[in-house]
């Protein structure tokens, strides 16, 4: 069966260890870290060896995978020195990456917007927006080859990637093999929108199956916001059957949820799958 993952964020606790401990409470064996859980910024200035691997231990004691991280900024924001500090903080994060047990960072490719990284901005369809994208994925892929892991990367509405066919375009520019994909259809569909949603979700796949390495299961409401997986519109039937069809074996990360709503969420998951 498919392994079945969480935010690790999801669980607001004092302490890592305790974080890891709520994981394992649900029965859960993988996360998505975020290092907020460790008491620092999701992209910290520095990350003593001492934390990570205590990060690791922590995770590695309770037989938690640490599957990715976040190394998520703005990635085009419109003020260069933001993106330069972005840069800055993903090169410690990514020399943190072999002490904390993970080769891999989650990223969003960024908005216009100089306020919000989840909010769509005009300009991100702009030939500059794509330009900066590029140069700054450029300058990213070479941190993660110096360190040895890989950037995955989530297709988004609100940000400069928001289809698969521009997920698709950045993957044939950069020609990496340290670039991959997150998919996550409830940040693809459109309620009411002209596409059918099968559609929507069948172009996700075929034009990035080969590059998934994360699957993220949350859900999207009819009034357009996100909501846990099982409480909105997305087709959780079809979407499980493409990753199964490719023979996807996970992470599949449960998120966008409070901790309240975890149990029904990957109840409903759970049952999915084993119907299938």
């Amino acid at each position: 069966m498919m392994q079945l993952g969480i935010f690790a964020r999801t669980f607001a606790r004092p302490s890592v260890e305790e974080v890891f401990d709520a994981v394992r409470a649900h029965g859960l064996r993988c996360v998505q870290f975020n290092m907020v859980c460790a008491g620092v910024p999701s992209l910290p200035e520095e990350i003593a060896p001492s934390l990570s691997r205590r990060i690791h231990e922590a995770a590695q004691s309770r037989g938690i995978e640490i599957a990715a991280v976040s190394g998520t900024y703005n990635m085009i924001h419109p003020d260069p020195a933001v993106r330069q500090q972005g840069l800055r903080r993903l090169r410690t994060l990514a020399a943190a990456c072999q002490n904390l047990g993970t080769t891999i960072i989650t990223l969003c490719t960024g908005t216009r917007d100089p306020l919000d990284m989840w909010r769509w901005h005009p300009e991100n369809s702009s030939p500059q927006a794509w330009a900066d994208l590029l140069y700054e994925m450029e300058a990213a892929l070479r941190i993660a080859e110096e360190e040895q892991v890989t950037l995955a990367f989530e297709p988004e509405r609100a940000n400069v990637v928001n289809t698969a066919a521009r997920g698709h375009a950045l993957l044939a520019a950069m020609g990496s093999s340290h670039l991959k994909v997150v998919i996550d259809p409830a940040n693809l569909i459109v309620p009411g929108g002209e596409r059918p949603m099968r559609q929507v979700l069948d172009e996700a796949f075929d034009l990035l199956e080969e590059q998934i390495i994360i699957a993220h299961a949350k859900d999207r409401g009819a009034d357009d916001t996100f909501r846990a997986a099982g409480e909105g519109i997305l087709d959780y039937d079809y979407y499980l059957h493409l990753l199964q069809a490719r023979a996807f074996p996970g992470p599949l990360i449960i998120h966008g949820l409070a901790e309240a709503q975890v149990d029904a969420a990957l109840q409903f998951i759970s049952d999915k799958l084993q119907s299938r």
